[in-house]
């Protein structure tokens, strides 16, 4: 086994390459926050989440994300959520906060995740259904147009399985949106960044509308970490010039690519498909999955 990358930064789930046993799970307090809550995988941090406060969000990712479902409708109301990939429920906790009576479903793969979970954190806020369950499977359970917002953190260990980051799952998550609907997604990267772009060209192949949020340094390759994608059927849907002003305010200062500068950044890249799925890759979703059905 050669070398391994160092342990990503506070803040980066993981980092593609690294060798990271999900089985050695655990939920630690924050030293400098009583009420926080670290999920760790074999040391690597996972989910982070205040059960006093599920506003506060740490992870600079997890606010870029927070963002795009604060801007994908008007304040306070209710949303129709599908998360794929749970971890401490910090998203679902926080729209629970900040848009009471949405209705979400979490799916996670890892039942060991959902049981830790359950046992050691408060229990979750009326409307938030958990259902133990591979992405792609649920997906294909979904209704068409069921939900006004999809938020994607999917990693089994520390790789994004490459059935969730084809076009044939991005499809399916057009599939399950409404026509005005938003699918933000989570995706860890290194310099030079490759596969942040080939993800970016494989929204564009499905959604007409496609924004990428990330830390600054990442953006001129200064830096390994966590890039969000926001992704919308509809053309001009995104909100992009508050994305931007959200991103260049946060503590961790960000950038945002649309429209011509995301075309730059794609520019050689080509979109996964199921078809260049190899054979350690995971199967595309069939019937024999675990149903999850909508809400």
């Amino acid at each position: 086994m050669g070398d391994r990358p160092p342990a990503p930064p506070p803040g980066s789930a993981s980092v593609p390459g690294m060798d990271v046993d999900a089985h050695r799970l655990e939920l630690v307090v924050d030293p400098a926050r009583p009420t926080g809550r670290t999920l760790l995988a074999a040391g690597v941090e996972q989910s982070y989440v205040d059960v006093a406060d599920p506003r506060h969000l740490r992870f600079e990712y997890v606010r870029r994300m927070a963002a795009a479902a604060d801007l994908a409708a008007p304040p306070g109301r209710p949303l129709t959520v599908l998360h794929l990939g749970g971890g401490a429920l910090t998203l679902p906790r926080y729209l629970a906060a900040t848009r009471p009576g949405s209705a979400q479903l979490v799916v996670e793969r890892d039942a060991a995740v959902v049981e830790l979970v359950a046992r050691e954190l408060p229990a979750l806020p009326a409307g938030i259904d958990v259902r133990v369950a591979d992405a792609r499977d649920a997906l294909a359970d979904a209704p068409p147009g069921r939900y006004d917002l999809v938020l994607a953190d999917i990693y089994r260990a520390a790789r994004m399985p490459g059935h969730v980051a084809t076009v044939e799952f991005a499809a399916e998550v057009a599939r399950a949106l409404r026509p005005d609907g938003v699918y933000v997604v989570n995706v860890t990267d290194l310099p030079p960044l490759v596969f942040a772009r080939v993800q970016a060209a494989t929204l564009r192949a499905v959604f007409a509308d496609v924004c990428l949020v990330a830390d600054r340094r990442m953006l001129r390759g200064r830096r390994y970490g966590n890039v969000v994608l926001a992704a919308a059927p509809r053309a001009g849907r995104l909100p992009v010039a508050w994305l931007a002003a959200r991103a260049a305010r946060d503590a961790v200062p960000g950038g945002v690519l649309h429209a011509a500068a995301l075309d730059r950044f794609v520019a050689g890249a080509r979109p996964a498909a199921d078809a260049a799925l190899t054979a350690t890759d995971p199967p595309p979703a069939s019937s024999a999955g675990e149903s999850a059905m909508a809400p």
